[in-house]
């Protein structure tokens, strides 16, 4: 019992610090939401675990998980006007990252866990300063600027 405690807790901690992120940053998705994906996926594996059923019945549970969780990234994912605007992508993929860290803290693998965290966490604060210092934006290539000249009024 205190294992299953100790990897439950684990993956809510570790969902909630990516939510956190994502909160921080005000986007829908949170810390609750994290910490409640991260849970419920180490769920899907501890129960099939304690009921002792088969690597291959296990396969198709994260089978399963894995589909179910890109629906909820989905609907992180808002399109705006224009085909370039698209927000939530990030969020949505730090979703399906968190599902898949309390997966990994479900099985008893709490250090590739934590690292998978730490690394998302790399990625979230570290790459978005790294770009901006080579001139990108949000990770795209840089705008070049509007042409010079005299803008033509109309009268």
């Amino acid at each position: 019992m205190t294992r299953i405690i100790l990897r439950l807790v684990i993956a809510a901690v570790l969902g909630g610090v990516l939510g956190y992120e994502r909160e921080s940053k005000g986007r829908a998705a949170g810390t609750r939401t994290h910490m409640l994906v991260a849970i419920g996926a180490a769920l899907f594996v501890l129960i099939p675990q304690q009921a002792k059923v088969s690597d291959a019945d296990l396969t198709r549970v994260l089978q399963g998980l894995v589909a179910g969780i890109g629906f909820l990234g989905a609907g992180t994912i808002v399109r705006g006007t224009g085909q370039e605007d698209v927000k939530g992508l990030t969020t949505a993929a730090g979703i399906w990252l968190t599902a898949a860290i309390g997966v990994a803290a479900g099985m008893g693998r709490e250090a590739t866990a934590v690292l998978a965290t730490a690394l998302a966490l790399f990625v979230l604060y570290a790459v978005p300063k790294l770009t901006q210092s080579f001139g990108h934006q949000n990770g795209s290539p840089p705008q070049s600027p509007p042409p010079q000249g005299k803008a033509k009024s109309k009268k």
